[in-house]
Parts: structure tokens; sequence; C-alpha cells
């Protein structure tokens, strides 16, 4: 793996205070930022290709493609901004081990990010909350941020322009840098940048980010999305990816299939995890895939539950977490010990990347500790059951019961010999009304 030079820190416009801002003066605001005073004749690169709108083979069943363009022009981006000295930390120096047992947790010791991450400014007990200009949003990114536009169209040929024009009337989707790194070549993929969209999931963001997945072509290049409660930190709708050279733990656990569904798409459950999950594979098409889990995932939000996804496999297999520790964190029910850590559980670390904060917990982490923090994450059995009632419900048009396994009923109650997978129980968090504000 390629390290970061030493170069003297640059803070980027993306980590200035918002107090920071100067007058604004007629040339901009003095940020180089995407907002009005700045973006008239701007020029970023354009990164365009066709979408593979063909029927998804379910993971394994190809072999590794060759390296693809996207691949190499996002990390040759990437590793530019670090030369210019844009991140807050070097991210090659954290630590990283496989902690011993059976699932291989991966721990990583980024002391970096725990002191220079940018705060939580909304509340954690709404899933769905209003954009709010006020706040910070990816629109007040410095444009040195950004590695390129990204568009997907359905025919024609993939072309790249290292300059093309930033068009207001017609939103881009953007590539650009997580200054608070976790790993190598750790981005954020912002869908529409200036539709400015509150953090939530709906079929056409959804299907972007399986596009850019399938076509970067790199079977360690994963995507994953926070829900607001489940730890987002942003209320502007964005896709994070980075690149890990080994499975993640829960990409290895074992499934069981339950269902399948309208348009070829299977869904599974987890196994042997300490979170429960719901996995989807398969598809006529890309887009069925994407139709499907954007389904579950406004199932999830229009009733309030919090949730994580994991993008794997080229985009071919989706992981959906339903979680509930930051409403336990907020009810006062998760451990001392635990909360000691300052362990945000999201989606990396429900994969089984455990970002530790701490010295003393990344030399004393054992897959134990990973396995008793990610079953507070959990739903209980009972709940996990429920939710997948309420997503069949939403989502099950031509839903089948796969090779006789249980299964939710489609028609809101819960399977009478649901999967049992270890881990906590935890309060149902759908219709709860809370009046608390946490601040992460």
């Amino acid at each position: 793996m390629l390290r970061m030079k030493r170069v003297p820190t640059v803070v980027s416009n993306y980590q200035k205070d918002e107090g920071e801002d100067s007058p604004l003066r007629p040339e901009g605001c003095g940020r180089n930022c995407l907002r009005d005073c700045c973006i008239q004749g701007a020029k970023l690169p354009l990164y365009s290709f066709k979408r593979v709108n063909k029927a998804v083979v379910v993971s394994g069943a190809e072999s590794k493609p060759p390296i693809e363009f996207l691949d190499c022009l996002l990390l040759g981006e990437w590793e530019d901004r670090m030369q210019r000295g844009l991140f807050r930390y070097d991210v090659t120096a954290c630590e990283t081990k496989v902690i011993p047992g059976k699932c291989d947790f991966i721990a990583q010791l980024n002391e970096g990010r725990h002191l220079k991450k940018r705060p939580t400014e909304f509340r954690v007990d709404k899933v769905l909350q209003p954009f709010d200009d006020t706040k910070f949003n990816f629109t007040k990114v410095g444009q040195e941020e950004i590695l390129f536009q990204l568009e997907v169209h359905e025919d024609g040929e993939t072309c790249f322009f290292p300059s093309a024009p930033i068009d207001p009337e017609n939103s881009p989707s953007i590539v650009a840098i997580n200054v608070s790194p976790i790993e190598y070549g750790h981005v954020l993929l912002i869908p529409r940048i200036l539709e400015c969209l509150p953090q939530r999931i709906d079929p056409e963001s959804l299907l972007l980010a399986l596009d850019m997945a399938a076509e970067a072509g790199n079977p360690f290049f994963r995507l994953g999305y926070n829900s607001l409660g489940a730890f987002a930190t942003v209320n502007h709708l964005h896709f994070q990816a980075y690149y890990l050279a080994i499975p993640f733990p829960v990409e290895k656990a074992p499934t069981q299939k339950i269902a399948a569904l309208e348009g070829a798409v299977i869904v599974s459950e987890l196994l042997e995890y300490p979170v429960r999950s719901l996995v989807f594979e398969g598809g006529k098409s890309v887009i069925e895939l994407a139709n499907k889990v954007s389904g579950a995932c406004i199932c999830l939000q229009e009733n309030n539950i919090s949730f994580n996804l994991l993008i794997s496999d080229r985009g071919k297999r989706i992981f959906l977490f339903p979680q509930c520790y930051a409403e336990k964190q907020a009810l006062g029910e998760v451990s001392p010990e635990l909360l000691d850590t300052q362990v945000n559980p999201a989606v990396w670390e429900i994969s089984g990347h455990m970002v530790l904060k701490r010295k003393a917990d990344y030399e004393e982490a054992s897959e134990e500790k990973a396995w008793r923090l990610l079953a507070e994450v959990s739903l209980s059995e009972e709940r996990f059951q429920e939710v997948n009632a309420l997503i069949f419900e939403a989502i099950g048009s031509g839903h089948k019961q796969a090779n006789g396994m249980p299964n939710a009923d489609p028609n809101g109650e819960p399977s009478e010999d649901p999967v049992r997978v270890n881990g906590s129980s935890c309060p149902a968090m759908l219709g709860r009304k809370s009046d608390c504000l946490v601040r992460q």
C-alpha cells in the first residue's frame, strides 16, 4: 500500500469552521466552494460512463475483472489530494490488525479521526429531517476536494473530460475526498449535490451508488451508507467508499435464503454474525436490484427505523442493517464500558472494520469485545422479524418463500419459527416519539 508523503499541513476549505468564512467579494467567498458565490464558470473533471444494465450475477460466479479506468482515476486523484496535504491526518500511519477468532474482525487505531472528525449537528431520534442550509453541507466544500463529476447514461461511450463546466441547472453528482479518512481511497459520493437533498435513500441515488461500484470493478472497493440515527454526521445525501484489501467479516458470514422477489432479486438473512441483516442479491438488472433495496430503505425511513447499508462485490451484494445503538445510547441502555470506547458503530464497524480511538482498546481488542459491541447494535430477534414483515409488505410483490425456509409474512405477521442469531434485545423504535437531542 502506498504511503502518504509528509508534507506541510494545508487546512482545506472543508475543514474550516463556519465562522471563518470571509465576507462575500465579487470573485466569490474566498473559499472556492460550490455555492452561488463561486460556482459560476467553475470547471471540474467529468467521468461519464454507460450503465451495465444486465442480469446481476450472484456473488462469486464471475472471475476477477481487470483494473478499470474509474478505479485508476479515483485513486490517482485521491493520491494527488494527499500530496497536497488536504487530509486531517495520515491514515496510512494508522495501525491495523486482524483480531484472532472465527470472524476475523479488523481493528484499526485511528486517534486522529476521534480528535478531528466533524461532530453531528442534528437529532439522532429522527431518521428523516429536512435539509438545513445553516448547518454544514457539501456545497461548502472547497473545489480542490472534489475529484470529479460522475455521470451515468444508458448508451454511448465511456468518456473522461479533464475540465468540464459545472452546470447548476443540471445538478451534478460528484466524488470528493473524505478529509477524515478511515482507509486508503476513502471518498464521498454525493448525488445531485446542488439539489441539497437530505440524508435519505431514493431509487435514483442508490442506483448511482451501484453503478459506481460496478464501474470501479474492484472487489476491494465498497460503498457504505449511514442513515440519520445510525451515525451519519452530515444531513446532506451522501455515500462513503474506500478500499480494504481483505474481505470484511460480514462478507464471509453464512446466509440463509428466505425470499425470492419479483425481478429475480434474492433476499437472504445473515447467520452467525452479531448484527442481524438482510442480504439482497441477483435481479434481472441493476435497476431491479436498486429498486428493491431502495424500497426496503424507504420503508425503514418512513417508519423511523435507522439503518446502515453496505454495497459489496462490485454492486452485486447489498447488506441492509436496521440498528438501534444510538437510540439505546440516548435512553441510557448502553453499558459504560462500551460508551467509554467512544466507538460509534456505523456501516464500517458493523461490517467488521472496527475503528478504535484509544490505544488501550486497540491493544486489548478481542473477538469477544467486538461481538459484544455489535450485539448492542442489532435489533432483537423479535423486532428484526417485525421489521422484516414491514419491508416485505412494502417491496414483496411476487414475494415467495425460498427453499421452504421460514419467512416474515407479507401481510405483516412475524414468522412463527424465525432464524435465531446471537445478539441482544433492544426497544422497538417504530413509532417511538422522543424529544431527546443527542450530539455525538
